[in-house]
Parts: C-alpha cells; sequence; structure tokens
C-alpha cells in the first residue's frame, strides 16, 4: 500500500477516546479549575477542655471503682457529654448568631458559592438549614478515657475561626455555671424551706411566750414561786418568834401590857403567810396554776428552737454536699489563630478526582468492550 493509499489522519481531538474525554479529562479539568482557582481557604481552630469535680476520689478497687470507669460514679462525663450535645445544637447556634451574626460571616461575598451559605439557592437560608451548615463546620469530640473534649471550628477566614471557637468555650462555661446553680438550688432549695418554717415557729412560740408574760404579768413562774416561798418562810420564822415570846411573857408577866400587841402581830403574820402562800398555790391566779400553761408555751418555745438549730445545720451540710459536686470547666488549649489555611486539599482532591475517573473510565470501557465484543459474533 503506497502513502496515498493511506486512510486521512483524523484531527487530535477527533482521536480522544469520547469516554475518556467524559469520564477523565473533563472532571480532572473542572478539579483543577475549582480547587486551584475557585475554592476558598478554610482555617480551622481547635481548643480542648475538660470539665471536672475536685471533689471527685479516684476510682478504686471493687464494686466503686467499676462503676466510676464505667462512668456511673462520675458525674464530670456525663456534664462533659450535655456541653458536647449543647455545642452542636440550635441554641448554641442562636447564642453565635445574637452575639458574633453567624449567618453573615457564613454569607459573605468573599466565599465561594459551593461553600458560602446560601451561595447558590438563595431562598434556601432558613433557620435549619443554617443549622445543618453549621454542623458541618463545628465539631466537638469527647474522649472517654480522659474525658477531655476536642472542638474543632472551620471558617473562611482565621480571625473567624478563632472568634467562633472562644465564643462556644465561653458558652460552655456558661452552660456549665448553669448546671451548677441549678444543682445547687435543687439540693439547699429544700432545707432552705425547712430553715424558713423553723424561723416561723420560733418567732410565733416567743410572741405567744410574751403574750402570756403581759396578759398573766409573770415572768418565769418557778424563780417568783421560789421568791415567794423564801418569803413565806421568813414570815413563818417571825410568826414562831412571836409566838414564843408570847408564851414566854404570858407565862411569866401575864398582865404584860405588849400581850396584846404581840397578839396582834402574829395575827398580822398569819395573814400575810397565808395571802403569799395563796399566791404560790392555792387559787387560779397562783403561780402553780400559772407555771403549768407557761412551762407549755416554754417548752414549744425550746422545740421550736432545737428545730431551728437542726435545720440549720443540715442547710450547712447541704451546702457542703453541693460545693463537693460542683463541675468546673479547664481550657487546656486555647483556640489557636491558624496562620495558614488547613482546607481544601488542593493537589490531594485534584489527584484523588484524577485517580477516581481513571478508575471509572477503566470499568467502563471493559463493560463497553465486552458488549461490543459480544455485538460483533
Amino acid at each position: 500500500m503506497t502513502e496515498s493509499q493511506h486512510p486521512p489522519r483524523k484531527p487530535f481531538w477527533q482521536r480522544i477516546n469520547k469516554l475518556f474525554l467524559f469520564l477523565v479529562v473533563i472532571p480532572t479539568l473542572g478539579s483543577s479549575l475549582y480547587f486551584g482557582l475557585i475554592a476558598s481557604d478554610v482555617y480551622i481552630s481547635q481548643s480542648k477542655f475538660v470539665i471536672y469535680n475536685p471533689q471527685t476520689p479516684s476510682p478504686g478497687t471493687g464494686l466503686g471503682g467499676l462503676l466510676q470507669g464505667v462512668g456511673l460514679g462520675n458525674n464530670s462525663s456525663y456534664a462533659a457529654n450535655a456541653v458536647h450535645d449543647y455545642l452542636l445544637s440550635r441554641d448554641a447556634l442562636q447564642d453565635l448568631q445574637k452575639t458574633l451574626h453567624y449567618r453573615q460571616m457564613v454569607s459573605r461575598q468573599g466565599i465561594d458559592p459551593f461553600n458560602r451559605f446560601g451561595g447558590w439557592v438563595w431562598f434556601d437560608t432558613t433557620f435549619e438549614q443554617l443549622y445543618r451548615y453549621y454542623t458541618r463546620m463545628v465539631g466537638d469530640e469527647v474522649d472517654a478515657t480522659s474525658n477531655i473534649s476536642t472542638l474543632n471550628v472551620d471558617a473562611y477566614t482565621a480571625i473567624d475561626a478563632q472568634r467562633v471557637n472562644q465564643k462556644l468555650l465561653t458558652l460552655a462555661q456558661q452552660l456549665v455555671n448553669r448546671m451548677n446553680a441549678r444543682a445547687n438550688q435543687d439540693s439547699v432549695q429544700f432545707y432552705q424551706r425547712q430553715v424558713l418554717a423553723a424561723e416561723a415557729k420560733v418567732q410565733a412560740a416567743a410572741e405567744a411566750l410574751a403574750r402570756y408574760r403581759n396578759h398573766s404579768k409573770v415572768f418565769s413562774p418557778a424563780p417568783q414561786a421560789d421568791l415567794q416561798a423564801q418569803l413565806v418562810s421568813k414570815l413563818q420564822d417571825q410568826q414562831l418568834a412571836a409566838q414564843v415570846q408570847l408564851g414566854q411573857m404570858e407565862l411569866n408577866a401575864p398582865k404584860n401590857p405588849r400581850i396584846p400587841l404581840i397578839k396582834k402581830g402574829i395575827a398580822d403574820l398569819q395573814r400575810q403567810i397565808a395571802n403569799q402562800s395563796a399566791e404560790v398555790a392555792g387559787n387560779h391566779e397562783s403561780l402553780a396554776s400559772k407555771s403549768v400553761e407557761y412551762e407549755q408555751l416554754n417548752l414549744a418555745q425550746s422545740f421550736a428552737q432545737k428545730e431551728l438549730a437542726a435545720a440549720i445545720s443540715s442547710l450547712k451540710q447541704a451546702r457542703i454536699q453541693a460545693q463537693k459536686h460542683q463541675l468546673f470547666i479547664e481550657t487546656i488549649v486555647q483556640p489557636n489563630k491558624p496562620d495558614e489555611p488547613m482546607l481544601p486539599r488542593r493537589m490531594r482532591n485534584i489527584l484523588s478526582t484524577t485517580i477516581i475517573t481513571l478508575f471509572l473510565w477503566g470499568i467502563f470501557s471493559v463493560i463497553i468492550g465486552g458488549i461490543r465484543e459480544h455485538n460483533e459474533r
């Protein structure tokens, strides 16, 4: 066959396998164009924190140590999980929106339309869409062994990544503070009500005792009865002495003119003794009668005071226990300000696209070749 007999050579673009063109060349060029020129840089700010209780003992042996080992003996793990759920919640997003205007931060024009929130579908910018976007940009992982949480925040500028990370740590601290306040309130509030009730009882008992003293004109029946008894004893001594003197005069000088005066003095002493004795006992106005009600009121006041002392002691113990269960959050690694973007991994993504498309091209080439061979038969 001469050179003139050879068919004319096809142009380069006609000799390219169309399957290779659509499965390999075009996707690779598109990937190179996007990751090389369009894709926005993504900065990652990372921080680490731990939630702990200083009063929590180290795990021991036996059942107690086993329970602590699985998390049943330590509320720090529950707090860490609670903070984890909060940081990835709609509430945290709302707080970020109030303070940092997160929606505007991730939808500014400098971000490429494939990553910008609402970049292509401008009308699909609801809060739920923003929340799904937020969960892709923020991640929090809790180490089950050390209880250390790692917070990663993606953003399109280094300062935005750091600011969001710092704000989330502040929100986590506020959540722990609220948990402490609520636990303290729940454990102490009951005993505070008991103290208030005991104080009211003491006040009521004191007022009742004061009213009784004012009404009966008796401050304390027992001491007053002792004073009355001492007075009666002295009067009786005087009466005895006068009777002895009267007997001697009647025996030695029956016509002594002092005898009537002595008898009159003895009669006065007897009346005084009778009156003083009646004030101690003998009628409903006596100290003995008044002491019954007084002792009841005094005993009620004593019981109320003891109840108040016990309630105050219980309140102190409850506060001590609440302090022992206080949780603290400690930032181990502060949010960093990255000095270079970590994403996207441009060359790796382009190479991955090329390798995957080559793999697909090889599969489809084998399938198509098999079909053609089958048809030719």
